[in-house]
């Protein structure tokens, strides 16, 4: 299947959107989503629940309330206003009690210090439409386009293979960042209007990806097995996170495994940072397990020991 099959006629200029996805960020000027200067659309929800992940307001599907407590000046402005009680003063702080927080949104404008937010909104077709299209000069410039993340993608299909089909009637480039688990119909769907595919492999032994992700593995690899039998473009990414998936056997099998797939160009490394653990506190989860960043060195080591096994470049980002 290509990326450049042709899409339903008219169906995107009619606006017809089975399901208006939602969305928890359109990132404009990325560049670290695919090739040149991109749009990074990001859909709520994933089927995976990696205790790592750097985007954990994309793992639930629904909107909720994000609390920036350096911001909170504890006045008490939505503690009033609450409509369920949901939050109260304790002390120096103001709590959020989730089984009652209904992600309602009315104390988001009485902050005085915009410490409360939303994530995760209902996306229009029209907005989105603008959205990637604004910077259309810079794509052709760049060689980049419309990158769908999240999240994961394909969790909202309908909507997904709508906007990926508005995006090659444009003749906007395409990326889907997937964890590659989705139903083969589905991934094969998006495989139409898809030109590159950015496509995660975090372990190869089953039960170790069960137990760090909550699902098997099987459905990821035998997608990309099936993508690159027809011929699908593919940047694979892996995670590389420090006692979870880091050690030389695991790297060194994903690296044999990804030498089987003839359309993968790239390997990128990404390395594991605590960036996402402010946004998982605002977000009411847990805090993660204490996990060292991944330095410059360690990474480097993981890129040359992968590179042994592979004729395309491994690389750290991207």
């Amino acid at each position: 299947m290509s990326g450049n099959a042709p899409c339903p006629s008219g169906r995107a200029d009619r606006g017809v959107v089975p399901v208006r996805p939602t969305v928890f960020d359109i990132k404009r000027y990325a560049t670290h989503d695919g090739p040149g200067i991109r749009t990074t659309v990001f859909f709520k929800g994933c089927p995976l629940s990696c205790s790592w992940c750097h985007n954990p307001e994309g793992q639930g599907v629904t909107p909720e309330l994000l609390v920036d407590f350096d911001r909170c000046v504890r006045c008490g402005a939505c503690v009033a206003i609450c409509p369920t009680g949901a939050t109260a003063s304790d002390g120096d702080v103001v709590r959020t009690d989730r089984t009652r927080c209904t992600a309602c949104g009315r104390c988001v404008p009485v902050c005085p210090n915009t410490a409360r937010s939303l994530v995760g909104r209902a996306l229009h077709y029209e907005e989105f439409l603008e959205a990637v299209t604004a910077d259309m000069l810079f794509y052709d410039e760049s060689r980049g386009g419309v990158t769908f993340s999240g999240g994961e993608p394909l969790l909202q299909g309908d909507a997904c293979l709508t906007l990926l089909a508005a995006c090659k009637e444009r003749g906007l480039h395409t990326a889907l960042d997937t964890c590659g688990y989705a139903a083969a119909d589905l991934m094969q769907a998006a495989a139409r209007y898809t030109d590159l595919f950015l496509y995660d492999i975090k372990l190869i032994d089953g039960r170790r990806h069960r137990e760090a992700t909550g699902v098997s593995n099987e459905k990821i690899l035998d997608n990309a097995r099936a993508l690159a039998a027809h011929g699908c473009r593919m940047w694979v990414r892996v995670p590389l996170v420090p006692e979870i998936n880091d050690d030389a056997s695991n790297l060194l099998s994903i690296a044999r495994f990804v030498a089987t797939l003839p359309t993968v160009e790239a390997v990128c490394l990404l390395p594991y940072h605590s960036g996402a653990e402010r946004k998982r506190l605002g977000l009411g989860l847990a805090a993660h397990p204490a996990i060292a960043a991944v330095d410059a060195a360690t990474a480097a080591t993981a890129r040359q020991l992968m590179q042994t096994c592979l004729h395309v470049p491994v690389r750290i980002g991207g």
